[in-house]
């Protein structure tokens, strides 16, 4: 029997969005409900940020092992467990999964509904597989969108190889190390875990159709990841024209013009990619408008689809796929479908991106393709890590650092960065770009000695010379190294 339950705002998706915008619902009103098709527990814990870090954490244990003997430490080299290093992932990522659902928990259970929504109208929403008591039909006068991500599983590819490919929503699952995993996708991702796997002594070559690594989009720090990483790590790029293939219990990959023409390997990992998971709405029954993909069209500051009552909210929304943002995002949506019609416009966070590679990749602010597509006049400030002293201490001086500053003003205006501690220096220019800081002003700030940073303010002196600043009144240098 059809039974239909009416609230004041229905959530579809229990991820990090979804739970936001619950959080900001529930201070209003208790006619609300989260809908989710299960399992509960967000992507950053289950399947994304955490269990990735813990499997790049075991492989920099190994690294250093395996280059204590540039310290004059001899350790032998390093045995690489892999049932251990995957039992202490799981472990790990089930106590970050069970914090989240203890969250899910405490929510009153007539405001949660396991099952898989659909639109029928514009308020309606149909609940296919659900719980047995559960409600068929939501009817709601304000709804938010917070379905999601799915990885791209490219159908001929799944053909080809069932079983053999996977992506990184299985890898945290692995019993163990697998022998040899072909890794296609060198952004973050891909990037991230085909290093990751490789330090963890697991036969890797990481794939890319075209011919960049990792997020940075300046021509000469892209050259230098190209190179940086090509030397520590099987790599082959511009392989557009990949086939795969199974050979007996090995999936064969062939890419012509390359030096590794064709290899076998045990797992095809996709790294190529994620949809928002918006087609199983059957958003057609709506009146919302719809981008060439499908995916409603929002403003980005309210999270408003077009004039409605619906809301759209982190990775569905596919606009900067980050814990962070759909955090926020979630939180702009569930403030305004409590609030509707009073829809409130926020100010967005500086845009902060970082790859937990080895050296780490950092993207802030406006970086250098996005300026240069923009038309916007701006000047260059560089440091290389190959000579910062305390790079050079710890053996990473590897990469360079590049800030964009904007003429007259000597404002900045973003930074691409590969090299040591990105994550810690990324925060530090987000900062500054998020308060309008000029150069000088943020060489006026201290830099410890000897520190990473440093070489921050070497790149901003190079800045204040480009944008032909004068001299900071009292600066004192370091002396070489700095």
């Amino acid at each position: 029997m059809s039974q239909t339950l009416e609230v004041d705002v229905a959530i579809i998706g229990a991820g990090t969005a979804g739970m936001a915008a619950y959080e900001q619902v529930s201070k209003q009103t208790d006619r609300v409900v989260v809908i989710d098709v299960g399992p509960w527990g967000t992507t950053c814990a289950r399947v994304g940020c955490m269990p990735s870090k813990l499997l790049i954490a075991a492989a920099h244990a190994a690294h250093a092992v395996a280059q204590a003997r540039a310290f004059g430490i001899e350790a032998g080299a390093p045995r690489v467990d892999g049932q251990a290093v995957m039992a202490r992932v799981r472990a790990e990522r089930d106590r970050y999964v069970a914090s989240v659902l203890k969250i899910v928990d405490g929510w009153p259970p007539s405001h949660r509904v396991t099952g898989r929504a659909r639109f029928v109208d514009d308020h309606t929403l149909a609940i296919d597989v659900a719980e047995m008591g559960a409600p068929t039909r939501i009817h709601a006068a304000r709804i938010v969108i917070a379905t999601g991500a799915s990885p791209v599983r490219p159908p001929d590819w799944c053909q080809a190889i069932g079983k053999r490919l996977v992506t990184h929503e299985e890898v945290f699952d692995w019993p163990t190390l697998p022998a040899s995993v072909a890794v296609v996708g060198a952004g973050p991702l891909g990037l991230e875990l085909a290093q990751a796997l490789h330090r963890l002594q697991v036969r890797v070559r990481l794939y890319d159709a075209k011919n960049r690594v990792g997020t940075l989009s300046s021509p000469a720090l892209q050259a230098q990841c190209r190179e940086i990483f090509g030397e520590g790590l099987p790599l082959t790029l511009g392989a557009g024209n990949l086939q795969v293939d199974r050979d007996g219990d090995a999936v064969r990959v062939r890419s012509a013009g390359s030096s590794a023409a064709e290899e076998r390997f045990e797992l095809l990992l996709a790294a190529v990619g994620r949809t928002p998971n918006v087609q199983a709405l059957s958003l057609c029954h709506t009146s919302l408008p719809l981008d060439d993909d499908g995916v409603p069209v929002f403003d980005r500051h309210s999270m408003q689809v077009g004039s409605m009552p619906i809301f759209i909210a982190g990775d569905a929304a596919a606009d900067w796929p980050v814990l962070h943002e759909a955090a926020d995002e979630g939180r702009f949506a569930g403030a305004a479908a409590a609030a509707f019609p009073r829809v409130q416009k926020h100010t967005r966070r500086t845009r902060m991106q970082v790859v937990f590679s080895a050296p780490q990749l950092a993207t802030v602010g406006q970086g250098f393709e996005a300026l240069t597509q923009a038309g916007v006049d701006f000047e260059v400030g560089r440091v290389s890590y190959a000579d910062q002293g305390r790079a050079q201490v710890m053996a990473v001086n590897q990469g360079a650092l590049e800030v964009y500053g904007e003429p007259g003003t000597g404002r900045l205006l973003g930074a691409e960065m590969v090299g040591p501690g990105a994550e810690h220096i990324a925060h530090l220019l987000a900062w500054s770009v998020a308060r309008g800081d000029t150069v000088q002003q943020m060489l006026s700030y201290p830099f410890y000695h000897p520190t990473i940073e440093e070489g921050l303010r070497t790149a901003l002196r190079d800045l204040r010379q480009a944008l032909q600043l004068g001299p900071q009144p009292n600066e004192l240098d370091c002396g070489p190294g700095s």
